[in-house]
């Protein structure tokens, strides 16, 4: 049941809807809104003119891209895509399973090996999901003031907010602003989190257009207290349903005195100018000099008032007090050259400097484990880009000029659009580098915790064909096939004195891996049913990568527009579902998930009811997430032992001001 402070917070922002529609926005004309998603619902927007705009600011002047220049418009529609976005990561989290605490990590149910980078990530990459990466941030172009506003409740004396401001200087300079905010104490002890994301943007053109600019700053951190999930006694309590365990906070969980942090900075800019100025279509050439400068420091924490010498074995100290850092220095210059026949080119040269580790060197009786990882090197990469009448072809490639860090790939994609609706792709995909840092270099006061094999774990080797098909008539199919050699992972089958531990390790032989993922949507009236399947097989002699055969989510919902189309209204339920697996476990210390073949999960449906609406520019939200986990079992978990939400009812808004 929603509790008073729920329905009290409930009342208010249904009044300041109220109160925003009476009083709150100027007077806007309808116009047809180039919605991105759905291209049948109409938006309105105007607003007063702003230097070097037009007169009627209407919806498709408020524009916003990425680093590569890919530009959409901004989008105020209500959709079901919209729903699935309305979360703590603001983007699509199918085959994501979340923990019971908004703000904590999530188990992959799926895995993708292609991601484009020629050298090791930084580690804890279960604290990652909410870390905003260079191609998360985007830029805009608004002919007057934007700002947007979402909030949506969290677990227990908190909140998330997400507020935004852009605005046009004047059309060649822009600055955007925003902070998203999360505090959220959970349901369970010692398992409140925390969490704030600072964004910085500007870019820039000149009145010629030669020269253009964007640039961003971007300041992160993200704190969860960590309690290792359940005792193993406590599981059976769980699953049990017992009314003396409905409050959570009785569970005793394997620890109460941790949190881990990841911190960190980042300042980015991307500019070029263009030597040869493509002018209009009697100039049949271009040249431009692209430059791009990036330098990222950040760190990992895990502080722990005394050990947990039972769950992660001895150690050193009687306190924990684990840091690990990094100062990533990234420089590219490019030579980007058009012909009309040629099509795009680019060929560049890229410096990177990296250096990873720690403050001290740690001493065994047999070996020792450095402290740091540091290394500058040259590389090379180049694009290319060529469209003939529907048929493109793009294809992207970077080698690293180094002997420590080998690294390179290629991504090459073919597309044909045969009709309006119908759009084929097909791409191959091939990758070699070093696993991630923490693989390679880790120290922690926990005794088991400690290795070093930058000089032992060999490149993965990665290759993949994939191939899509988008149609809006008939359906969206993804079909991708990967071979993946030396796949490195955290096992928990390692053993050290008769103790089964978690260690990095690589599989010597190469696995093979297939995703088919099919999406469609079917419409009678008014109602609707959203429907998006994903099946995954993989091939190897053992069981290093686990992932469930199945996964789905289904959406029944009616939308309509009421009250003379003042409002419209979207009302439904949505099923999330996979099949049983053997479940990555989550290992708090290195925050990250690992391999276990002992205890096999899911296989639990999900049922989330939702009524969302849009009043102007105002979207509403509202969920019972997860109503049926009173009568379907109480075995529904994130990872082993640490269980998935219980029922819980929970709301927030988006709210655009177009001034």
């Amino acid at each position: 049941m929603p509790t008073q402070v729920q329905i009290k917070n409930l009342l208010i922002i249904a009044s300041l809807v109220l109160f925003s529609k009476l009083n709150g926005q100027v007077r806007l004309d309808k116009v047809k809104a180039p919605d991105i998603e759905t291209s049948n619902l109409k938006d309105s927007s105007a607003s007063k003119q702003s230097t070097g705009f037009k007169k009627l600011a209407t919806i498709d002047l408020y524009l916003l891209f990425n680093a590569e220049i890919d530009t959409i418009h901004v989008d105020t529609t209500l959709s079901i895509k919209k729903d699935y976005k309305f979360n703590y990561l603001q983007k699509d989290n199918f085959g994501l399973m979340p923990f019971a605490n908004i703000g904590q990590t999530y188990n992959a149910l799926s895995f993708n090996p292609a991601d484009n980078e020629v050298t090791p990530l930084f580690g804890s990459r279960a604290r990652h999901f909410n870390y905003l990466e260079q191609e998360d941030i985007k830029y805009y172009e608004v002919p007057t003031p934007w700002t947007r506003l979402t909030y949506k409740t969290a677990f227990e004396q908190g909140q998330m907010l997400d507020a935004f401001f852009s605005v046009n200087l004047s059309k060649q300079i822009n600055f955007s602003i925003e902070y998203k905010g999360l505090r959220s104490l959970g349901n369970y002890q010692n398992a409140l989190t925390s969490s704030g994301n600072f964004r910085f943007t500007s870019n820039y053109k000149s009145k010629n257009k030669r020269y253009k600019a964007n640039g961003h700053i971007v300041m992160q951190d993200l704190l969860n207290q960590e309690n290792g999930g359940l005792l193993d006694d406590e599981v059976e309590s769980f699953t049990s349903g017992d009314e003396d365990f409905i409050d959570r906070s009785v569970f005793d969980m394997n620890f109460d005195n941790a949190e881990s942090i990841l911190v960190g900075k980042r300042f980015f800019l991307n500019q070029s100018y263009d030597i040869i100025k493509k002018n209009d279509s009697i100039n049949k050439n271009s040249l431009a000099i692209v430059n791009m400068i990036s330098f990222e420091d950040k760190y990992y924490q895990y502080k722990q008032t005394s050990p947990a010498n039972d769950y992660f074995g001895g150690s050193f100290t009687s306190s924990i007090n684990d840091k690990v850092t990094l100062e990533n220095f990234r420089t590219s210059l490019n030579i980007e050259y058009y012909n009309n026949i040629i099509g795009d080119v680019s060929f560049g040269i890229s410096y990177t400097d990296v250096n990873y580790g720690y403050n001290g060197v740690v001493l065994f009786p047999d070996e020792s484990i450095p402290n740091r990882v540091k290394s500058n090197f040259l590389g090379l990469n180049a694009s290319y880009s060529k469209t003939i009448n529907s048929v493109s072809l793009r294809s992207d490639a970077s080698l690293n000029l180094s002997d420590e860090f080998v690294g390179s790939y290629i991504d090459s994609e073919l597309s044909m659009k045969l009709n309006e609706d119908i759009l084929l792709k097909g791409g191959i995909y091939i990758n070699s580098k070093l696993p991630n840092f923490n693989y390679l270099l880790y120290q922690s006061d926990y005794i088991n915790y400690n290795w070093y094999n930058f000089e032992d774990f060999r490149n993965i080797n990665t290759q993949q064909l994939k191939f899509s098909i988008n149609s809006d008539k008939y359906l969206n199919a993804n079909l991708d096939i990967s071979n993946i050699e030396n796949y490195t992972y955290f096992n928990l089958n390692s053993v050290i004195d008769t103790n089964k531990v978690i260690r990095p390790e690589q599989y010597n032989e190469s696995l093979q891996y297939l995703r088919l993922k099919l999406q469609k949507e079917f419409r009678f009236g008014n109602f609707a049913l959203d429907n998006t399947i994903m099946y995954q097989s993989v091939v190897s002699d053992e069981d290093v990568l686990n992932v469930p055969d199945l996964i789905t989510r289904n959406t029944l919902y009616y939308s309509n527009q009421i009250f003379k189309k003042a409002m419209t209204l979207q009302t439904g339920v949505t099923l999330n579902y996979f099949t049983k697996y053997k479940m990555n476990g989550y290992d708090p210390l290195l925050a990250e998930f690992y391999t276990q073949n002992e205890t096999r999960l899911g296989g639990f449906p999900r049922l989330d009811f939702f009524i969302n609406a849009k009043v102007r520019q105002t979207r509403i939200f509202l969920k019972a997430e997860h109503f049926n986990s009173a009568f379907t079992g109480f075995d529904y978990f994130s990872a082993p032992n640490h269980p998935y939400r219980d029922f819980t009812i929970r709301f927030g808004l988006v709210w655009d001001f177009f001034l």
